[in-house]
């Protein structure tokens, strides 16, 4: 190994150090492999120097392809256990949705303990920084509700819901479009905009999805609900039903928060993800009439708790360091760049656009 100024890192380096940032916060974790993104990264933060693995005999070379087979064989399987149970129930969930025709009264109960093998690792699951490594257009549904069934979950303990709740609030968040099942996939994979007529009949997604779910006598009604009502809102402006908050199931709203924020920081194939502070931003503005708001105030000041340390992109191209979240601005904290603290809150035309280490998946 050799300590290498990073104006002379080459791509393809792996670093076998710890590269810490002026603050103190770990920067790269050794075993990280240097790409563009990498060299950028060091270069916003003025790191003078990395330790990285020399290849320059023979002992080397082979243990570095050895290494090499190693991540090949990483990227080849699941890279955790939450990973690796997320993936189970994302193919879980599209299998049992190809079969609705049929009924899925047999499959709640596989639906069930997977979900519950899902939630065992719920501890690994950061909303703001988790991302599933690829999704495939046709696939995004799927994706989508596994990870509104773990944000539900969560929502559901930090709103005191009694704990015989919580595993029927993340069911609702998994089966919450169920009836897109019965919607032609050529408007569910349309890459351009949905016509006016295409979107009325997407709509009907809610309905099919209750009338699904009606017949499974193993899930409670608020799972159903969640089905029919999940684009329901407080001031009675969604639909299919437009009823006002009274009349909306508590699961249903727990659905609608997590539903918004993840179908938003998904990337789709007309366009790009969101960034997650921006869509905290619009959902806090849709508190207002449109969502539950203690519900919406409670995953807001969850989510952005213990980020300090996180390595951010700004609006501007501007790489920096999220130092301090003030809980009166919980999607506008501090940024320290280069030494120079940018303070969101009062820098309002900029926001973060993207969190650049998120969680390996």
């Amino acid at each position: 190994m050799a300590t290498v100024a990073v104006s002379q890192i080459k791509l393809g380096d792996k670093i076998v150090q710890d590269v810490l940032t002026p603050l103190g916060s770990v920067l790269f974790h050794k075993g990280k492999v240097i790409t563009p993104r990498e060299l950028e990264i060091l270069q916003a933060f003025l790191i003078p120097t990395v330790v990285v693995g020399s290849l320059g005999d023979k002992k080397e070379e082979a243990a570095a392809a050895g290494d090499k087979v190693q991540e090949q064989a990483k990227d080849a399987s699941p890279k955790s256990p939450i990973m690796d149970q997320y993936d189970r129930t994302v193919a879980l969930l599209k299998g049992v949705s190809n079969q609705v025709m049929s009924g899925m009264g047999n499959s709640i109960l596989e639906i069930r303990n997977q979900l519950e093998a899902l939630l065992s690792h719920i501890q690994e699951y950061k909303i703001l920084t988790f991302s599933p490594s690829s999704v495939k257009n046709e696939d995004y549904l799927y994706h989508k509700s596994v990870m509104s069934a773990m944000s539900c979950y969560m929502l559901a303990q930090w709103n005191d819901f009694p704990k015989k709740d919580w595993i029927p609030a993340a069911l609702a968040g998994l089966l919450h479009d169920i009836g897109n099942a019965k919607i032609d996939r050529a408007i569910l994979n349309k890459p351009t905009k949905l016509t006016a007529e295409e979107a009325e009949e997407m709509k009907r997604h809610t309905v099919l999805g209750y009338q699904i779910l009606l017949k499974v006598t193993a899930i409670n009604e608020g799972v159903k609900l969640a089905a029919l009502q999940h684009h329901e809102r407080v001031d009675g402006s969604g639909y299919p039903l437009g009823v006002v908050s009274a009349k909306i199931h508590p699961y249903a709203k727990l659905v609608a928060i997590s539903d918004i924020f993840n179908a938003m920081t998904m990337k789709r194939i007309y366009r790009k993800a969101t960034s997650p502070y921006m869509v905290l931003e619009q959902i806090q503005q849709d508190s207002f009439g449109k969502l539950e708001p203690a519900y919406v105030q409670t995953f807001i000041d969850k989510v952005t708790q213990f980020h300090n340390g996180t390595i951010v992109r700004l609006s501007d191209d501007r790489i920096g360091e999220i130092v301090f979240s003030d809980r009166n601005y919980p999607t506008r904290p501090w940024v320290s760049i280069n030494g120079t603290i940018v303070n969101l809150s009062i820098e309002r035309q900029l926001y973060i656009e993207e969190i650049m280490n998120k969680m390996d998946s």
